[in-house]
């Protein structure tokens, strides 16, 4: 019985440490550091860029990236029903960063569909926490592409 739960105790433990690591646990891989950003179009899109974005500037890190984001936000009707009432919308979001070191452009676009719901506040509320991932999936394509191009 000793045995049993002596195996299955080291079993456990050399099961758990299975060496995950989240690749976005700190910036130390891209040896940059986001110092400015200038932000043209929707305002939302942008505040919600600007959240994600400031965890990468990192004041000891010589090599300073300058970025241009410019955003485009776009609500699209889809489908309507018979009485011309909006049964469903298409929700664009577009950012063209221009990187100044090297003046790449990069060019992100994020699409979603949704139905429109009985209630406007709600509506919103959904509006804006989908303009919150898309600045979400945005910045971390924009990481990833400054890491694997240094």
């Amino acid at each position: 019985m000793q045995k049993k739960k002596i195996i299955i105790f080291t079993l456990i433990i050399f099961l758990s440490n299975c060496g995950f690591t989240p690749i976005y646990l700190d910036n130390s891989k891209g040896n940059f550091s986001i110092e400015q950003v200038n932000y043209e179009g929707d305002r939302d899109l942008n505040n919600f860029l600007k959240l994600n974005l400031n965890r990468y500037k990192n004041i000891n890190n010589d090599n300073k990236i300058f970025i241009e984001a410019n955003s485009k936000y776009e609500k699209i009707v889809l489908s309507k029903d018979r009485t011309g009432k909006v049964t469903s919308y298409q929700l664009i979001a577009e950012v063209v960063f221009l990187i100044k070191p090297n003046n790449k452009k990069i060019v992100v676009t994020e699409k979603k569909i949704i139905d429109k719901m009985d209630d406007n506040f709600e509506e919103n509320r959904y509006e804006r926490s989908a303009k919150q991932g898309f600045a979400s999936l945005m910045s971390s394509k924009l990481i990833s592409e400054l890491i694997s191009n240094k």
